[in-house]
């Protein structure tokens, strides 16, 4: 009997502009049983992007209560959308029976599976740091050949799609040629709708970061569902105490979900 997975995308930024293109996207991708829906936040001067270490930290709270909700309403799974992943280890805390995955994670899990050596391309340098820091702690430094910039904001990708387009090949042709790459990774949701011209172009596997994480969501649900494998709470995912939680009413703020 084909299993139903329920699949909440998180957009964690304060805009709705990219919600109905990101649900078109994954609702041409999903499995026919999966139900997708796609939230945004309305929260008060809150930022439109999270370039910002600054701004990811404004919008944590946010994502960690949208979790718990969707856990509530009975969602299979989340997907943290930016390829920073705000929030994933303490999204997995709160979750108590659903998976959470986010872009980095799973775009390097399957990266790593596809190829020997990754390069990520990155919209501007000043991502670079915090990616970096995750893909060691993901624990694949050995496989990163390399960041390339194509010097495009958050917002700046959907704009012209050549212009998108011939930066990212350029990239990642630099990162096959010079760094010895054979897997690219687009290292921001934003950059959806270019891989496939990459990958023709270059001849190597290019993971789009809203693709793999939503798949990867798929994937996680089904082995939940068949074989009970989910997150561990017996060590760094571990819920915290209900009493806990209750008693200093640690979550109870308002969610601006839009």
């Amino acid at each position: 009997m084909p299993i139903t997975k329920r699949i909440l995308w998180i957009n964690p930024v304060a805009t709705n502009i990219y919600d109905q293109i990101f649900k078109d996207e994954l609702e041409s991708i999903k499995d026919k049983n999966t139900i997708v829906d796609v939230i945004s936040f309305e929260a008060p001067n809150g930022p439109t992007h999270l370039e910002y270490n600054c701004y990811e930290a404004m919008m944590i709270p946010n994502i960690v209560n949208a979790v718990m909700k969707a856990e509530q309403d009975g969602y299979d799974a989340a997907v943290i959308g930016c390829f920073y992943d705000p929030a994933l280890r303490a999204a997995r805390e709160v979750a108590k029976k659903m998976v959470v995955t986010a872009p980095a994670e799973a775009s390097l899990h399957i990266a790593a599976t596809l190829g020997e050596s990754i390069s990520i391309i990155v919209g501007r340098k000043k991502w670079i740091p915090e990616m970096k820091e995750n893909v060691f702690k993901y624990g694949f430094g050995h496989k990163l050949a390399s960041f390339q910039s194509v010097e495009l904001g958050v917002h700046d990708f959907q704009k012209d799609h050549n212009v998108t387009a011939n930066r990212i090949l350029e990239a990642a042709r630099e990162a096959i040629t010079r760094d010895h790459a054979d897997v690219i990774v687009l290292g921001c949701t934003l950059e959806f709708g270019f891989y496939k011209k990459i990958q023709e172009e270059l001849g190597v596997p290019v993971i789009d970061a809203s693709v793999a994480p939503f798949k990867y969501a798929e994937f996680l649900v089904e082995l939940n569902q068949r074989f009970n494998w989910r997150h561990s709470k017996i060590m760094g995912y571990q819920s915290p105490p209900e009493d806990e939680v209750n008693e200093c009413r640690i979550f109870d703020q308002e969610i601006f979900i839009k």
